[in-house]
């Protein structure tokens, strides 16, 4: 037997508290990304899994000896068609998923033959099992689910490493040519009036903020697909609650604002030394030869770097503009689970011709991973 058999305790804990004082204690020392912080996973169960009509589903796993938490996996049932499949906690909002606890914590578990058993057992049954958006190899949760090998997705993550002072980080990330670019349009945009550009202090702000992200992202995604998530009333709550509750602490939400109007904003979260862009809006239509967009990136970098942030994440897509401020691209995986012959039918049309890919989809209505800051 081995010597790590027995040492933790596997159960499914739907009423999950994500705000008491063990999870925050657990993310804390855990290696989990900012799409785990308690703020974040409490208003997504809250505010968008019933919305949703998902189920949670939510593993807790703890030490045998002292009953301490040691992980947790935030997932959810969701009836997608005819399909029953297990997600971890996203909903279209989260960029990075992961376990909830340390590395080392992990390759423990890895090694409680019978806890790994029992996680299995608990999550059945299912036709799917869909993981995607994980950043690393670090914490293999295929190896604990006893899923497949993970497989590539089709698209990256960016991120630009900031260094001080500003002036530096843009020799670094952007080209001459570039840096010359925005520096004329700066000039171009300070001429139309008083320009501003600071963080939402206030609930006050914050609402205007949101209500201007949400008005200028209507119009500029109608056309795409099923439109704008901010549209939705309960995904508005959602990001508006989230930047409210973790404002000065694990939210920053930026506001460009034109002789006092908003022409820009930016929603970030803070973890860890980095700022993550998880959602944005411009006055396109106002300002489109200033480029906006890229003056409020510029703006944000300069911000983090004064604060003393490391890193500014642009989060999943390949916009070209993210390489254009440095961006580096991380390479996204995903890990797939049939559950049953249904399942295994799914995935087998999935990999298929284009035409039978789409009618896959649309049974088990598996939308395309598209949640960067541009198409959220």
């Amino acid at each position: 037997m081995n010597k790590n058999d027995d040492a933790f305790d596997v159960s499914i804990d739907d009423a999950f508290d994500f705000l008491s004082e063990e999870y925050v204690k657990l993310f804390e020392g855990s290696d989990a990304t900012a799409f785990q912080h308690p703020i974040w996973l409490d208003s997504l169960y809250r505010k968008l899994a019933s919305a949703a009509s998902a189920k949670p589903l939510v593993v807790a796993i703890r030490h045998r000896a002292n009953k301490s938490l040691a992980a947790v996996l935030p997932m959810l049932r969701v009836r997608r068609g005819p399909m029953r499949t297990i997600e971890f906690a996203d909903l279209r909002v989260s960029d990075y998923l992961s376990p909830v606890c340390s590395i080392a914590t992990f390759a423990d578990l890895l090694q409680d033959r019978r806890a790994c058993e029992r996680l299995r057992q608990l999550l059945r049954p299912f036709d799917l099992l869909r993981i995607p958006k994980l950043l690393d190899a670090r914490m293999p949760i295929e190896n604990l689910l006893g899923a497949p090998h993970r497989s590539l997705m089709d698209t990256n993550a960016y991120a630009t490493v900031l260094v001080a002072p500003f002036e530096q980080w843009q020799i670094n990330a952007m080209g001459k040519s570039y840096q010359k670019e925005l520096a004329k349009k700066w000039r171009q945009i300070h001429k139309k009036g008083t320009l501003t550009f600071s963080c939402c202090d206030d609930s006050a702000s914050v609402g205007e903020a949101m209500e201007t992200m949400r008005k200028f992202r209507g119009p500029r995604f109608h056309e795409q697909g099923d439109g704008d998530l901010l549209q939705r009333p309960e995904y508005f709550d959602f990001y508006s609650s989230v930047a409210l509750r973790g404002m000065g602490s694990f939210t920053r939400l930026y506001a460009m604002k034109m002789d006092g109007i908003v022409i820009a904003t930016a929603l970030g979260l803070v973890h860890r030394g980095s700022v993550l862009v998880v959602m944005t809006g411009f006055d396109v239509d106002g300002y489109k030869s200033q480029s906006i967009g890229a003056l409020t990136f510029e703006g944000v970098a300069r911000d983090c770097i004064e604060r003393g942030d490391r890193v500014l994440d642009f989060t999943i897509g390949d916009e070209p503009y993210k390489m254009q401020f440095g961006g580096q691209p991380t390479p996204m995986s995903a890990v797939t689970q049939a559950g049953s012959a249904a399942g295994s039918l799914a995935l087998f049309a999935l990999k298929q011709a284009p035409w039978i890919k789409q009618a896959a989809k649309r049974v088990t209505d598996i939308r395309p991973i598209r949640t960067s800051t541009g198409t959220r």
